[in-house]
């Protein structure tokens, strides 16, 4: 006999105070399935195909909430300055080096990004990239493209029983590594921290080890100061003679004189490089490289990510993550910001949500809790990251008129960034 069901308290669907209707936008072409759930939480949604020019974007930005954007736009400081209403940043895509994220921070604008989604479409690109390759299908397609006839089965080979070099064995490594090994290919990765191998896959404990071993090497890591250049001539130098170079990272972390250099004199065997140092601000015939002419050279367009796969559900994770921001105050997955968040009141409560970014400095919450000792505090959260801080706290207020008052008090203080009331 089943128990009868509980009654399960709805959560309240919360609200921004004094924001007036929020608004959104989006840029370079965001998938529909973000734009839908931004639409469908009641948001006034400008959406653009591209990149826009540095001076218009100041003029879109000046009363905007929320804005989204892809890789080819730079949010620096000079424009988030102009942004006095902008609570959050979507990047929908995984890197997040367009937006200047410590001014961000600083000015309690939240960034959020896709770390997960288009991670099966690069893999994927990573292995067409490694057979075509070994079998030189880039040169023999141009060759018959120019009218000439070249079967020859020279310096080609199929990939099984080849050694596998994946460095940074994250989320795309570590999918690189399952597809790798199921073909047959021997995955060996390197990787700053320690990561449970998949498969047979093996961890080296040096950059040096595994360059030194692989006929195929993968780059997949962040932009930092320590990645930049990471793969230069003496590294090329130190890959096997006719190995291959496959780059999916961020495009500072080769030097691409070098590696157009290696192409040419025979140390590397060929190269498929999606990211460039220096990229075209649109489409266009503007793109300008060492690489360019080199044998066994495929070079795309950063496309790593481009599928209708991957799009569809970074649309929908970045979207989500950017209303729940809104909408709740959540910072669960913030590349900027504290992590914080608490369950959902009660919809027939009258629980007003506190939201305050503050800087990090001793005696902030016992000022914030004195001006709300009159309230019931039902619950709070509060972390910080680096000089930044985030308090969230769902208090009892009984009164509309109490919002502004509370606002206003909390806004006073010399520690606060920003502060935002949901009811």
């Amino acid at each position: 006999m089943t128990s009868p069901a509980k009654n399960v308290a709805k959560p309240k669907a919360l609200k921004p105070f004094n924001n007036g209707e929020i608004k959104v936008l989006l840029l370079e072409g965001v998938n529909a399935t973000g734009i839908q759930i931004l639409k469908n939480a009641g948001y006034q949604v400008e959406c653009h195909a591209k990149a826009l020019d540095p001076e218009v974007l100041k003029e879109k930005i000046k009363d905007v909430h929320v804005v989204g954007l892809r890789s080819k736009t730079q949010l620096t400081a000079e424009i988030l300055a102009v942004a006095k209403k902008l609570l959050v940043v979507g990047c929908f895509c995984i890197g997040t080096n367009q937006v200047d994220l410590e001014y961000a921070a600083a000015h309690g604008i939240a960034v959020f990004n896709s770390p997960f989604s288009n991670s099966r479409s690069v893999a994927e690109l990573m292995i067409c990239e490694i057979i075509a390759l070994s079998r030189q299908l880039g040169d023999r397609n141009n060759e018959l493209h120019a009218g000439t006839w070249n079967k020859t089965s020279k310096n080609c080979n199929e990939i099984r029983g080849k050694t596998l070099g994946i460095v940074g064995y994250g989320h795309i490594g570590a999918q690189l590594s399952v597809i790798g090994d199921a073909l047959g290919m021997s995955v060996v990765f390197y990787d700053v921290q320690q990561i449970m191998p998949l498969g047979t896959a093996r961890p080296l404990d040096t950059l040096e080890e595994l360059l030194a071993v692989a006929d195929f090497v993968t780059l997949h890591v962040p932009e930092t100061d320590e990645t930049k250049n990471m793969i230069a001539a003496p590294q090329l130098a130190a890959m096997k003679r006719g190995a291959y170079l496959l780059q999916a990272s961020r495009g500072t972390v080769v030097d691409i004189p070098a590696v157009a250099a290696a192409l040419r004199s025979g140390q590397l065997g060929g190269a498929a490089i999606d990211v460039f140092p220096v990229e075209p601000y649109a489409n266009g015939p503007s793109f300008e490289s060492e690489l360019r002419g080199c044998p066994n050279t495929i070079l795309t367009p950063h496309i790593g990510g481009s599928t209708e796969e991957a799009q569809s559900s970074i649309g929908i994770e970045v979207a989500a993550a950017l209303v729940r921001y809104v909408n709740n105050g959540t910072t669960a997955g913030a590349v900027n910001f504290p992590e914080c968040d608490i369950r959902a009141p009660s919809a027939e409560s009258k629980t007003v949500r506190l939201l305050n970014t503050h800087h990090n400095v001793p005696g902030v919450l016992k000022q914030i809790n004195k001006i709300l000792q009159e309230f019931n505090i039902e619950k709070q959260q509060l972390d910080s990251r680096g000089p930044i801080a985030y308090l969230m706290a769902d208090l009892t207020v009984d009164h509309e008129s109490d919002y502004q008052r509370i606002s206003d008090a909390i806004e006073q203080l010399p520690s606060n960034i920003r502060t935002r009331l949901l009811y």
